[in-house]
Parts: C-alpha cells; sequence; structure tokens
C-alpha cells in the first residue's frame, strides 16, 4: 500500500503536549507492564505505538482514560496532571475520545439510533445533538445506513460508526485501538484517509496502537516502539524502522516500509 500522509510534522508551531507520560510505572501482580516510562504526544499529532503483544500498548489506553491508575508516576493531559481523576471526569474535562478494538456500538440499534442514543449523554444541548448527528453522518457517507442496524453492517461500516460515536463530543484527543486489525486492504486505506483528514481538517491529536505496521506508519508523525515494558525507541516512521533497537526488538532486519 502506498504512502497515505502526503506530508509528515517535523515540527509544530505549538509545542504543547496534550498527554505526557511522567516515569509511569504499573504492575499487575508481580508482573511488570510498564517500567518507568516517560514520552510526550503533542498537540494536533498523529502518534503511534507498535510492540509485541502485551508489551503495554493498550495499558497506556487505559491509563490515558482512567481505567486504570499507576503503580507510580504521573499523566498529564493538556498541562493538568489527570493521574487520579476518575473517568466519567477525566473524559468529559479533557475532552478524550475512544475507539475500542472491538464493539462500542449497540448491536440492535439502527446506525442513527446509535447516534442519537451517546448524543444524548454527551451533548448538553439538545437542539445541537441532531445537528451534530447529521453533520457526522455526512462526513462519514452514511446516509444511505441510518436505518440498518449495527449488527448487520460491515467491518468497515461498523469501525465508521464508532469512530463517528467518539467524535460526537468533539474530542481534542483520539485514541485508537487495535484500528486496523482484521480488515481488508480498501478498508484499512479509507480509514488511514479519515484519520488524516480528522488531523488536518479538525485538528485532533490522535495516538493509534496497532499490530499492522505498516498501515500504522503511513499514516502518522511519530511512533514509538515498547518492549518488556518500556520504549525502546521513538522517532518518524522513515527513521524509526531504520533505528537499531527498532529493528532488534520488534521490526527485524527484513522489515520494509514502503
Amino acid at each position: 500500500m502506498g504512502i497515505i500522509k502526503k506530508f509528515r510534522i517535523k515540527s509544530f508551531k505549538k509545542v504543547n503536549s496534550i498527554i505526557e507520560f511522567q516515569n509511569v510505572s504499573l504492575a499487575y501482580g508481580e508482573r511488570m507492564i510498564l517500567e518507568n516510562i516517560s514520552f510526550k504526544i503533542n498537540e494536533g499529532q498523529i502518534f503511534g505505538m507498535l510492540g509485541p503483544n502485551g508489551v503495554g500498548k493498550s495499558t497506556i489506553f487505559n491509563l490515558i482514560t482512567g481505567l486504570v491508575n499507576p503503580r507510580s508516576g504521573k499523566i498529564l493531559i493538556n498541562g493538568n496532571d489527570a493521574t487520579e481523576y476518575p473517568i466519567y471526569l477525566r473524559t468529559k474535562k479533557f475532552n478524550v475520545g475512544y475507539v475500542p478494538q472491538y464493539g462500542g456500538y449497540f448491536n440492535d440499534l439502527s446506525l442513527y439510533d446509535n447516534l442519537k442514543a451517546i448524543s444524548e449523554i454527551v451533548i448538553e444541548k439538545k437542539n445541537y445533538r441532531i445537528e451534530r448527528i447529521n453533520y457526522l453522518i455526512s462526513k462519514f457517507e452514511l446516509d444511505n445506513l441510518k436505518d440498518i442496524k449495527a449488527k448487520f453492517l460491515s467491518g468497515g461500516q461498523k469501525k465508521k460508526l464508532v469512530i463517528a460515536l467518539s467524535l460526537l463530543s468533539e474530542p481534542k484527543v483520539l485514541l485508537l485501538d487495535e484500528c486496523f486489525a482484521a480488515l481488508d486492504v480498501l478498508t484499512i486505506k479509507m480509514l488511514q484517509e479519515i484519520i488524516v483528514n480528522l488531523q488536518n481538517e479538525n485538528n485532533i491529536t490522535i495516538c493509534i496502537c496497532d499490530h499492522q505496521a505498516r498501515d500504522l506508519l503511513a499514516c502518522v508523525d511519530v511512533a514509538m516502539i515498547l518492549n518488556n515494558g518500556k520504549i525502546i525507541a521513538q522517532d518518524s516512521p522513515s527513521n524509526l524502522v531504520n533505528n537499531i533497537n527498532a529493528k532488534n526488538a520488534y521490526f527485524g532486519e527484513n522489515f520494509k516500509f514502503n
């Protein structure tokens, strides 16, 4: 697949970090998942996370959303210490949207009713709900699917729906967990274009974790490799694939980016 992103953001006019991990560690029992990791995601950036199964990628999302708390260290969102904030306050106060790998919608509700149900939770102004729903349906070209139950949608259509649901609250940060998994090539390309357009048109900061290295690297500005609970390397896609530590820990010698 060709590179979707026509440019990479090498520097940001605003160097504000919207998410920052400061010496964060997390363990489940005796098993250390993350060990004293520190990194920043800049405002307006598309940031990727790669690494073997069980290395802590989804755990980082759980830490950002507040589903779990670190053993030690701090998590800053938009410059504020969010470490002790519960989930419902964290997502609302800091405008964090989350797209899970599986589910994220009501199977037996139509696409429109899914959007309507979530809008009643996340949008306070009743008059704005319909406007926002119609905008997202148009943006993702879902008009002809409005009355179809979610369980009957294709994999790509379901992914569009879940992203639209996450965007109802107009988040500043969007987390995409394994978003390319089990999708065909054309659907992956469509999703990559959606991600890049969200950055370009809506200035949303996006963080993606996935196992599909080529698909992820095609649309991110910066990516990092996690292994054994630590950050092995972090750089632009072209530099990362040539990093000796990244090769040894994840890519191997024969990996080709483009």
